[in-house]
């Protein structure tokens, strides 16, 4: 069994990898079978079964597994679950190793939480600036509601509230209302 750093950068490494040999489609299709419908498939259940309080017991859980330093934030509102990861642990850990194969290694996460939300009938503002920083705000695909101006969800837990969101070396993936991992705004 290799340990979560190795996980990181041999995941990293593997996007690339199916890139090369069969095109961004291909990534796309590994993100959606195996990890949506394989190994998140008790993460589907949950939120699926559970709603907004499913998403607390998943990535409640997981983020302080993944993250015991808590590099992130949980915010709830009666619309509204959102994340601020202040520090990735593993984009975190490759650029802290100088690990890059694939180009944007944080679409990952929006290639298979993307799905679950469209089939759990919920939709995603999200952006990330590849530094190990992002936010997330999930909604029922009802709602009114989305993107949030930076505080009002999180307060001072808001992600874009760091001086550091805006370094000179960001670069913005965005995510309005989506399901999709071909939604991003750039």
């Amino acid at each position: 069994m290799i340990g979560c750093y190795d996980f990181c950068a041999h995941y990293e490494w593997t996007f690339d990898w199916l890139e090369r040999e069969g095109g961004p489609a291909l990534v796309r299709d590994y993100w959606q079978d195996a990890i949506y419908r394989d190994s998140q498939r008790h993460a589907r259940e949950l939120i699926q079964r559970e709603g907004f309080e499913g998403m607390a017991k998943y990535w409640g859980h997981t983020l302080a597994e993944e993250s015991p330093d808590l590099g992130f934030a949980i915010t709830r509102g009666p619309e509204v679950f959102r994340i601020d990861m202040h520090d990735c642990p593993s984009k975190g850990f490759l650029l802290r190793n100088g690990l890059q194969s694939y180009g944007d290694y944080c679409d990952h996460c929006m290639g298979w939480v993307g799905p679950l939300m469209r089939e759990a009938g919920f939709t995603i503002d999200h952006e990330h600036n590849h530094r190990g920083q992002c936010w997330w705000e999930l909604r029922p695909a009802s709602a009114t509601g989305g993107h949030a101006p930076p505080g009002e969800v999180a307060g001072a837990k808001d992600v874009r509230l760091r001086p550091d969101w805006n370094a000179p070396d960001a670069i913005f993936d965005r995510y309005l209302k989506a399901t999709d991992p071909d939604d991003k705004q750039r």
